[in-house]
């Protein structure tokens, strides 16, 4: 105990700094964990809510509407990482291998502009952009000879355009910590490897990628924690009533149901059942990538 008191004394403007951000998550992220127990409860608006146990769950599993929301959220989740995940890690590398520092900075500047844009900004964009007729995509599409696409309203499409829109986002930003990785690479071992001969591209496959592998490792863990959000903000400024069946998420529904509908205990049962499922897939994954690369988040 005198050991830990010593260290906050010793380090007390780290803990300073870090006191905001623990604020931040005990009143926003734990706090409200103790509402999840209406999961169990009828809600009354007057009185005790009454305990039911797991009655909103049964009905929360019966329902095809939830199936079909389930579905949607694992097959936007997963087209997400399996076509973005990837990007931002071959974006570093190319970053890496730029010469001029003005020319690179440049760079990276335009490309983490998007991500300080809100989702209702970029859903404007895409929809003004992806507009049948007047759009300009269909624009180009008629000019060459196509008929025009209407592309939101698209069950075929509109899943490709979430995917679409979270790249043109999100590419430059997430790129950020692959890029710090490869900045902390010891030079030396680029020099080694320039004097036995190696170009720039065995260079990057011997050097570069094993060297950042931990941190694509703790990325991709952290990702599938967080699998089963598919993206609120995104989907809901971009849906609409004629593909809501296709991009209908979990998020969407407990918003529908919860607070639309006020069915706080279904919402809320939805809500738990996500993140219970979070936390399987993060601490799976963990303990995978530990047995078969000995890395992990802990």
């Amino acid at each position: 105990m005198e050991l830990i008191k010593k260290k906050i004394k010793r380090d007390k403007a780290l803990y300073l700094l870090l006191l905001p951000v623990l604020v931040y998550y005990i009143i926003w992220h734990y706090v409200p964990m103790w509402g999840a127990r209406i999961a169990f409860q009828d809600v009354r608006y007057i009185g005790d809510n009454e305990w039911v146990g797991l009655k909103h769950f049964k009905m929360l599993f019966s329902s095809p509407v939830f199936f079909r929301v389930f579905l949607n959220t694992i097959t936007i989740s997963a087209m997400k990482i399996g076509f973005f995940f990837p990007l931002p890690i071959l974006l570093a590398f190319m970053f890496n291998e730029i010469r001029s520092s003005g020319y690179r900075k440049f760079l990276q500047s335009v490309i983490y502009i998007p991500h300080f844009l809100s989702w209702v900004v970029i859903a404007g964009i895409f929809i003004s952009m992806l507009s049948s007729p007047d759009g300009v995509v269909n624009q180009i599409i008629t000019f060459f000879g196509g008929d025009p696409v209407s592309f939101m309203t698209s069950t075929k499409h509109i899943k490709w355009i979430f995917v679409i829109s979270e790249i043109w986002r999100s590419i430059g930003w997430d790129s950020i910590l692959y890029i710090a990785a490869i900045n902390s690479i010891a030079p030396q071992l680029y020099d080694a490897a320039t004097v036995d001969g190696a170009n720039r591209f065995q260079q990057a496959i011997s050097i570069t990628f094993p060297s950042i592998l931990p941190t694509i490792i703790t990325v991709f863990i952290l990702n599938l924690g967080f699998f089963m959000n598919a993206g609120f903000d995104q989907v809901f400024n971009m849906m609409n009533d004629a593909v809501i069946n296709s991009v209908d998420i979990i998020d969407t529904y407990v918003y529908r149901v919860g607070l639309t509908k006020g069915n706080f205990s279904l919402g809320t049962s939805a809500g738990l059942f996500k993140g219970v499922i979070g936390i399987i897939l993060i601490v799976g994954t963990d303990k995978i990538s530990r047995k078969v690369s000995g890395e992990g988040v802990w």
